[in-house]
């Protein structure tokens, strides 16, 4: 194969090995459509510089992957973002050796680029009060219908996600069966298939009440919306979200769906849970994910020597 041949522009066909890469991500792994959009992305880049280096995809060697980690620096990538590229490339690389499609692994000897522990955004907990409050305030509020209905959303969409966590994709999909159902829990099929129990709070069960009545009954989606998919879509929940964090007094930066699911685990360990139980209710297959949150548990700790252990000052 020639360099011409495994051209990364966006938009063109991938060549028949990455085509392959991602179908096989998809059947086996069960890899979603996010990470397969994304992959896609790293791997049309990866291809791109491929050709345009005139370096064909059986002559890759470890230091065209040196070159490109360089590429990538010289792009400004950071180097979480270089990492992540890096990573999926290398499970390209092994997938064309185990597949016969290449004679050796040449990502085997490529260390990636360092990176700093980056821990998550998180908000206080009187900083979600704020959040909540302000979103129930405009609920209570008499407005249009059409302004009511969506108030009543988002304090629905909030109390759901601070009450269980659940990633953004898996939130604004949620059927509309879960908001008929009596059960005091989710049952959330999450990335690669895995399911999951996930505990309901009062108040998330009272919002989505609240809520049901706007949802038409013959509708699949509890947050249904005109958009391909038929339901509510992560951008536009995130746009919502961040009106409403400026409405709060937050910068908007700061707030987000992902940042909401980070504070449901932190203040979960800042008050006690076990971290493998939050291991479970985020869904994450590894605890080694979870484990961005230790510096939580580190303080909890710190705390707990100081304040029980006898030997230490009153």
């Amino acid at each position: 194969m020639s360099g011409s041949d495994v051209s990364g522009d966006a938009g063109r066909a991938l060549c028949p090995e990455a085509a392959d890469y991602l179908d096989m991500l998809a059947a086996e792994r069960g890899a979603g459509l996010n990470t397969l959009t994304a992959y896609r992305r790293d791997l049309e880049d990866y291809l791109g510089y491929l050709a345009r280096s005139g370096t064909a995809l059986d002559a890759v060697d470890s230091g065209t992957l040196r070159a490109f980690l360089i590429d990538l620096e010289t792009r400004g990538l950071k180097a979480s973002s270089a990492a992540r590229r890096l990573s999926c490339v290398r499970g390209f690389h092994k997938f064309l050796y185990a597949e016969g499609g290449a004679e050796s692994d040449p990502s085997v000897a490529v260390s990636g680029p360092r990176r700093g522990r980056s821990l998550p955004k998180v908000l206080s907990i009187a900083e979600v009060d704020r959040l909540l409050a302000t979103a129930q305030a405009a609920a209570a509020a008499e407005q249009p219908p059409g302004p009511a209905r969506r108030a009543r959303r988002m304090v629905c969409l909030l109390e759901l996600l601070y009450a269980t966590g659940l990633r953004v994709s898996e939130l604004v999909a949620l059927p509309r069966a879960a908001g008929v159902s009596r059960e005091r829990y989710l049952f959330i099929k999450g990335k690669g298939g895995r399911e999951r129990l996930v505990p309901l709070t009062e108040a998330a069960c009272a919002a989505m009440s609240a809520h049901l009545p706007a949802v038409p009954e013959d509708s699949a989606w509890l947050f249904p919306a005109d958009s391909d998919s038929g339901y509510l879509t992560r951008q536009a929940f995130a746009r919502d979200l961040k009106t409403l964090a400026a409405a709060s007094g937050l910068h908007p930066d700061r707030v987000s769906p992902h940042v909401l699911r980070h504070a449901f685990a932190s203040h979960l360990l800042q008050n006690g849970a076990d971290l493998r139980i939050v291991q479970e209710l985020l869904g994450h297959a590894d605890i080694s994910t979870t484990q961005i949150y230790t510096h939580v548990l580190d303080e909890r700790l710190k705390a707990m020597v100081r304040d029980l252990h006898p030997l230490m000052d009153g």
